[in-house]
């Protein structure tokens, strides 16, 4: 006898004897909860509309509603992607029958290989299994050309303009010999001032350029905003009576640091206004590390490459301070480079590496000394004490774009090219290079196969030259007479591959090429000045009367210049002015009167004509016997109290004073 079933919503548990045909009927009864596994389709969806009639009645129940609204859709994706699929075949079948009307049919020999179109996606190219081409047939004449034809029809004859692969430095740029790729076809003048500039640096866009000398100045130049008299549009003495040592831009390009020979360094935004100055430190405090600023010159800064508001400065006090545009009264870190003894030497340039990871610092003892800018600056990272010649100036310091290399130049007229991985001994030194300030600059290319500096004038030479050295052969590439003056800073910009040049004589120099080189001082030299026209001020407002009579009608001037030529016919509006009031005769004062008590009068019309040339004397006792016979003002007033006046008698002369009697006890 079989048991009533017990079901919990659609899930039933049947329990009941096993029957006596041998098993047959095991598959019907089950034990337990039922089979272990997925539940069918069919009953997974009974169970969802059971579960959702029992949340409708209860909501029901609660809330007098059934439901909330009408019941949401469900789209089977799959359906849906396979109809796209269908329409962007037949779509495509009769666009490409379309043109194939159009165009002639390829030959029966051609293989299937040489066909070229645009390839079907996967989904489309699987459901097609006739493997046969899609695509409008490709004439002749483009099937029988072959890579190296389509290379030639890229090439440029000289003199035509430059494509893009020879402006991005593509393949055809590494044909070119190294002297070739230097771009100095062409040459700008600018003039800084009559002193040596010994800064420059140029923003990362390549728009802006700033040029700082010994003449306390800072000039801008904008190359979108400047003609061809290449005049900058603004100069400033940001560090007052300090020259400028360095400059550079921050990596956005939005501010610049300014290194004068003050303790102080400076960061200005991009049209020249300061936006912050970093504290001095206490000069009587011999531990440098417990001050918050600098005490001497600064000799050098630099911007850090990947962090935005991080800069580096280097000083005559002995050290290397890191600050954060954040917080200028205060240094993040401090580093302190020291001899072979232990005592502090001066640290007269500074770098970055390129990713940042490395400070570098040249020292007056002609040490080059790095720490890693990821730990603290306690141990250095890299030391080398015989970089350069001792109590010399180690001027620049210069990684390469790689990373690898590392050029310095110093006082004693040497150039050094270094080897990070092997740092014991240079590669090369170039000799017999004369430096007469402590700012002359070294530089690798963009590519890393030249690097270059400057020269300053010896006794006897007439032109200061920039040089340009291979780093593969370490042989002179070629050279650039730049002025009658000493080379001092140099830069070679990447994104425009323009070279920038500051001088001795102040004035700063941009070397560049017409075909491979871009904007920059290519925007300026194609402009010219033009006058400005002075606006006129309207004094009186027009009114415009198209349909008044002729009477009353004002003519209406097209030009300024037919409106002063008939100004210039009007006797009221061509009247000479007034001369200006002089003293003396011959003035309108002398015109009017001799006194301004008589210009005032005269011009107030109170008075009948003075002659001015009388005596005043007489003019007065003139009227002496008629104001004594008939008085008005004073004598009326005073005439009952005032004594009788006694005057002396003429002829009567005077006499000896009376003698003071002597006074008698």
């Amino acid at each position: 006898m079989n048991k009533k079933a017990i079901s919990f919503a659609k899930i039933s548990l049947n329990i009941s004897k096993p029957t006596g045909d041998g098993g047959k009927n095991d598959t019907d009864s089950t034990s337990g909860f039922g089979t272990f596994g997925r539940i069918p389709i069919q009953k997974h969806k009974e169970i969802e509309e059971i579960a959702e009639d029992l949340e409708n009645q209860h909501v029901q129940e609660v809330m007098g509603i059934k439901n909330f609204g009408k019941k949401a859709k469900n789209y089977d994706i799959s359906e849906m992607v396979q109809q796209a699929k269908i329409k962007a075949l037949e779509a495509n079948k009769k666009r490409l029958e379309a043109e194939a009307d159009k165009i002639e049919p390829v030959k029966e020999d051609e293989s299937d290989d040489e066909l070229i179109g645009p390839p079907l996606p996967p989904s489309l190219s699987s459901q097609d299994d006739s493997n046969q081409d899609i695509g409008p047939p490709i004439p002749q004449n483009l099937l029988q050309k072959n890579k190296g034809d389509e290379i030639k029809s890229k090439k440029v004859e000289e003199g035509d303009e430059d494509s893009y692969d020879d402006l991005s430095g593509s393949d055809e740029e590494e044909e070119l010999p190294i002297d070739r790729r230097i771009p100095n076809t062409h040459e700008v003048e600018m003039l800084h001032g009559s002193k040596a500039v010994l800064a420059l640096a140029v923003d990362p866009s390549g728009a802006r350029l700033a040029t700082g000398s010994i003449d306390y100045d800072v000039s801008f130049w904008d190359f979108a905003g400047m003609d061809s008299s290449m005049r900058s549009f603004r100069t400033l003495q940001p560090c007052e009576n300090h020259p400028i040592k360095a400059l550079q831009y921050s990596t956005t390009g939005d501010s610049i640091l300014v290194v004068s020979g003050s303790a102080q360094a400076k960061v200005l935004d991009r049209d020249g206004f300061e936006v912050l100055e970093c504290v001095k430190g206490d000069q009587y405090i011999t531990d440098m590390a417990r001050t918050k600023g600098h005490t001497a010159a600064l000799n050098s800064g630099c911007w850090h490459p990947n962090i935005r508001d991080e800069f580096m400065t280097c000083s005559q006090d002995g050290t290397l301070r890191l600050w954060v545009t954040e917080n200028p009264k205060q240094h993040k870190a401090i580093i302190k480079p020291r001899q072979q003894g232990g005592l502090k030497t001066a640290p007269t340039a500074c770098t970055f590496s390129r990713d940042g990871n490395t400070v570098a610092c040249g020292c007056y003892d002609g040490s080059i000394q790095m720490w890693d800018h990821r730990k603290n600056f306690v141990n250095n990272s890299v030391l080398l004490r015989d970089g350069h010649q001792k109590q010399s100036e180690i001027c620049s310091i210069a990684y390469s774009y790689l990373g690898s290399y590392l050029a310095s130049r110093g006082n004693d007229d040497t150039l050094k090219i270094w080897d990070l991985r092997q740092f014991k001994k240079p590669l090369h030194v170039f000799d017999n290079l004369f430096s007469r300030y402590d700012q002359t600059d070294c530089a690798f290319s963009p590519d890393d196969t030249l690097v270059f500096t400057g020269e300053s004038l010896q006794k006897g030479q007439n032109n200061g030259r920039l040089l340009f050295y291979n780093t593969k052969t370490f042989e002179q590439v070629t050279h650039i007479d730049v002025s009658k003056s000493h080379v001092i800073k140099g830069i070679w910009h990447p994104k425009l591959n323009q070279i920038f040049v500051g001088c001795g004589n102040g004035v700063v120099k941009c070397y560049f090429d017409q075909k491979r080189s871009l904007r920059g001082a290519k925007l300026c030299i194609v402009k010219t000045h033009r006058k400005k026209h002075s606006v006129e001020v309207v004094s009186a407002q027009q009114i415009i009367t198209p349909h008044a009579l002729p009477l009353f009608r004002q003519e209406k001037l097209r030009t300024s210049k037919k409106k002063m030529e008939k100004d210039r016919l009007d006797p009221v509006k061509s009247h000479r002015p007034d001369l200006p009031i002089t003293s003396g005769q011959g003035g309108r004062v002398a015109a009017s009167g001799s006194t301004l008590s008589s210009f005032v009068i005269r011009n107030l019309g109170l008075s009948k004509r003075v002659d001015d040339e009388q005596d005043p004397r007489e003019a007065i006792l003139k009227y002496a016997k008629e104001a004594e016979e008939n008085p008005f003002w004073v004598a009326p007033a005073y005439k009952k109290t005032q004594p009788m006046p006694i005057f002396q008698v003429e002829g009567e002369e005077d006499g000896p004073p009376d003698v003071k009697k002597s006074k008698t006890s």
